[in-house]
């Protein structure tokens, strides 16, 4: 065995405690026969692939969920940056953090070196558009010597090693980059991750928006996965993922459908409580709720406990905020909005309110939506279709509200950027179209600070002036239920909705 092969197994040796520990996980014994030859794991999720699989966009955690695609860091079940292509990290000064890099290698058989990884993220930090992660920072990695990288942002920004944890900063060797194009030229699709990432299961075919494959990565850091490989299918209709479960064609389905779950064998049923909240955005730039007014009527209108016990059959927790329970420290420091509007008379105004049927449940919240504003004097329209194809004109203001479902730790695991991105005049997923001065500057402030407790008072501030524009109707704070087949064991239950499939994933 060569000193990197034998560097590697130790290494996957000490690490496995950590890495089964993370998050709560249905791991049982492990069987030597899985290790060596493993069953395929046949898996139903429930978004298609909207960009190619290009890790830049809402496809990043696609591939993180099915254990194709890793960062430098990951977040542990706190919420806290831990070691992953990086072994550690300090911070130099305001501006700078070395990251030292363990042994790893790409799927193509290339190594993970300073170069490679600096090149990865220039990549992802020139991107047109650019990924969430790296929305209002202006990022620059260099090669620092042996095994070492340099990370540089123009701003000081204290939370970088959890914003190195996204998704949509996976690390791919340089054949991932069309034609050796320049970094950031062209659009997502010069991004490619067949056999180009790090993670313990190499995407090997890619058929359309339907189906992928992928094949165990033998030379993974963390050690061989159990499974020889994953037939995923991309299912949207909840119902039918359900019962591609129950009839035993896929081991997991994620997101089962709450008014589903009661179809299911009580052992194939996993709760987990999760940083998503299920949220009504409303158009603050143009439209019936540019006036604040409207906004704080359509607030007062909206009985959130008859959500959570109707449409989510408890399955769900009436919204306080942005960020729910899942974010543990955030109850005890939440502050009430200041500022309001005083509501106006609806007058009947006519409202466009959209949403996606890729979470089986937000079509029927916003029915339920429509009959609660309307009774309160409004007209409602809705819009419903398949995420991929609403998602532009939502970002585009071309409804008067959204009904959207946001796990606010997927994109950076900092709750400050998840603010920045969604409610600031420059935010990137703004759907609220929020531009509310007071606002930018009370996140702002949060993003300063480097010190946790600190951080964690500021966010909540922020929070306050958010809610205080009533751009958001927080509704419910979600729980996801997963699927999994009795056969099954090691399966990932990710509060932070990034990880589904590992090392120790099998039937």
């Amino acid at each position: 065995m060569s000193p990197l092969r034998r560097r590697r197994f130790a290494a996957a040796v000490l690490l496995a405690p950590l890495l089964s520990g993370c998050f709560a996980a249905n791991n049982g014994g492990s069987s030597s026969s899985g290790a060596a030859g493993g069953d395929r794991l046949r898996v139903a999720l429930a978004f298609p692939p909207a960009e190619h699989f290009s890790p830049y966009g809402a496809d990043a955690t696609l591939l993180s969920r099915l254990g194709v695609t890793e960062g430098l860091t990951r977040l542990d079940a706190n919420g806290t940056a831990v070691p992953a292509l990086a072994e550690s990290w300090t911070r130099e000064n305001g501006h700078s953090w070395l990251f030292t890099l363990r042994d790893a290698t790409f799927q193509d058989g290339s190594e993970v070196t300073p170069k490679a990884v600096a090149a990865s993220l220039t990549h992802a930090a020139e991107a047109k558009p650019v990924p969430a992660a790296l929305s209002g920072v202006r990022l620059t990695a260099e090669t620092a010597g042996d095994r070492k990288v340099r990370i540089t942002t123009a701003d000081a920004d204290p939370a970088l090693p959890l914003r190195m944890s996204s998704p949509g900063l996976a690390v791919l060797s340089g054949k991932a980059y069309a034609d050796g194009k320049k970094a950031g030229a062209g659009a997502k699709d010069t991004v490619d991750p067949v056999g180009t990432a790090t993670g313990p299961f190499e995407l090997t075919k890619v058929t359309g928006t339907t189906r992928a494959s992928l094949d165990r990565f033998d030379d993974y850091w963390g050690g061989r996965a159990q499974a020889s490989g994953v037939d995923a299918r991309f299912i949207a209709d909840g119902a039918a993922r359900t019962n591609a479960l129950r009839t035993g064609e896929v081991d997991i389905a994620e997101a089962v459908p709450v008014s589903q779950a009661a179809s299911l064998d009580k052992k194939t049923v996993h709760e987990t409580g999760t940083s998503r909240t299920t949220s009504l955005l409303l158009n603050t730039r143009k439209g019936a709720f540019a006036d604040a007014g409207l906004r704080a009527a359509a607030r007062q209108a909206i009985d959130t406990s008859a959500l959570a016990k109707g449409v989510y059959e408890g399955h769900a927790d009436p919204g306080k905020g942005i960020f729910g329970p899942a974010l543990t420290w955030a109850e005890g420091k939440r502050e009430k909005p200041s500022g309001r509007a005083e509501a106006a008379a609806p007058g009947g105004r006519t409202l466009n309110i959209a949403t996606y049927n890729n979470r089986p449940e937000l079509p029927e919240v916003a029915q339920v939506l429509q009959r609660q504003l309307e009774k309160a004097g409004f007209k409602v329209e809705l819009t419903v279709r398949d995420y991929a194809r609403l998602e532009s004109d939502a970002l585009d203001g071309k409804f008067d509200a959204i009904v959207s479902a946001r796990n606010t730790m997927l994109d950076t695991g900092d709750p400050v950027s998840i603010l920045a991105s969604d409610y600031t005049c420059k935010g990137s997923y703004n759907l609220a179209q929020l531009c509310d001065k007071q606002a930018d500057a009370a996140v702002a402030k949060a993003a300063g600070k480097a010190d946790t407790a600190e951080r964690q008072d500021a966010t909540m501030a922020a929070e306050a002036a958010v809610l205080g524009t009533d751009a958001v109707v927080p509704l419910v704070h979600q729980r996801i239920i997963t699927g999994v087949g009795t056969s099954v064991q090691g399966v990932t239950y990710d509060p932070y909705e990034r990880a589904l499939l590992g090392t120790g994933t099998r039937r």
